[in-house]
């Protein structure tokens, strides 16, 4: 190798890794407000495991992931990932479910989400966090459009509209 490879090398390498580490900082979260509300659209898909009991009874569980995005982007909560557990059942026309999500960030911090589904709407709140999200209280609602088709027996899809307040320690 000749000296001026070398050197054109070295340089190559030094560009690469500068841009690698200035791309890293774009795409780091954003720092949104300590307090306030927030407004986010969750999209998902994951299977169900259900027992049928009769026509009218059934209990299932539910494993599913997710992203969300902010209402307008850029705001809090934008960008998760999520991965969640939950169960439910449906009882002479009555339903009810609950899950847990843990959720976390580009910068690899996390918090826990709990939703709780009576029949009619979906109360979630959130607790359970690390780095930006330690000590954090939120609460608020999750609103479906409606009911997306099934791709497969088995699996599930859907999106959702989250609302609520939120605060940071």
């Amino acid at each position: 190798m000749t000296h001026r490879f070398t050197t054109s090398l070295a340089t190559a390498c030094c560009l690469c890794v500068l841009s690698s580490v200035l791309a890293l900082a774009a795409t780091a979260a954003p720092n949104y407000p300590k307090e306030g509300k927030y407004d986010y659209t969750a999209c998902y898909s994951g299977t169900t495991n259900a027992t049928q009991v009769s026509k009218t009874t059934s209990a299932n569980t539910i494993r599913f992931v997710g992203n969300t995005r902010s209402n307008p982007a850029g705001g809090p909560f934008d960008m998760l990932a999520y991965t969640c557990v939950g169960m439910g059942s449906s009882n002479e026309g009555k339903s009810s479910s609950a899950y847990f999500c843990q959720v976390v960030d580009v910068d690899g911090d996390k918090f826990m989400a709990h939703g709780v589904f009576d029949g009619t709407k979906t109360v979630t709140d959130a607790f359970g966090g690390t780095g930006k999200y330690e000590g954090m209280v939120r609460s608020g609602i999750s609103e479906s459009p409606g009911p997306y088709p099934t791709a497969e027996a088995g699996t599930f899809t859907g999106c959702n509209h989250q609302t609520g307040t939120y605060k940071m320690k």
